[in-house]
């Protein structure tokens, strides 16, 4: 009975994450890492963190795109 429920919690979870878009996960992304950057001290490299947060989803597309194209 226990593995029932866990093979039909597993696929309640992936269902879940395939719902989810990339824009929606590279938000969440972004929070995490603005999270992270209010635990460091040092308030220019905080600045610095939270600077490195603030590409928006279009952004990071160009530039990400622009990276994988071949040269």
């Amino acid at each position: 009975m226990k593995v029932i429920s866990l093979v039909l919690s597993v696929i309640a979870l992936l269902s879940m994450l395939g719902a989810c878009s990339s824009q929606q996960l590279y938000g969440v992304g972004q929070a995490w890492q603005r999270n992270e950057c209010f635990k460091i001290n040092d308030q220019q490299e905080r600045s610095r963190c939270l600077s490195s947060t603030s590409t928006s989803y279009e952004q990071y597309k160009r530039e990400s795109g622009a990276a994988s194209e071949p040269k």
